[in-house]
């Protein structure tokens, strides 16, 4: 069983940045994928973006050049640094890990981009 700290969410004016962490702690995960989707309202959850044991990142289309993810497999957190935020960008983020034995999830983190 995996647990989940996620912080770093909350209000941001447009084109402002954000970064959002997560420390994924559990006995025995070996964890190889860390990443983040978000879910706005009335919408089904998409991919962020995620980063391997082996440093590949993925990013989705939309979050590409604005969003960055970093890791640290050895401790098992994971950052999404997030600039230039739009009010498309409102959601709430989940962190994900991913390991042998299964796919595991946060509680999840609201975004707000607003004026």
């Amino acid at each position: 069983q995996a647990q989940f700290e996620e912080s770093g969410g909350g209000l941001v004016q447009p084109g402002g940045p954000l970064r959002l962490s997560c420390k994924v702690s559990g006995s025995r995960l070996s964890i190889h994928t860390m990443g983040w989707y978000r879910q706005a309202p009335g919408k089904a959850r998409e991919l962020v973006g995620t980063i391997t044991s082996g440093r590949r990142r993925n990013y989705a289309d939309s979050v590409k050049g604005r969003f960055t993810i970093s890791g640290d497999f050895t401790q098992d957190i994971v950052f999404l640094q997030m600039n230039s935020l739009q009010s498309q960008d409102t959601a709430v983020y989940y962190c994900y890990a991913k390991s042998a034995w299964g796919d595991y999830w946060g509680q999840g983190t609201q975004v707000t981009v607003s004026s």
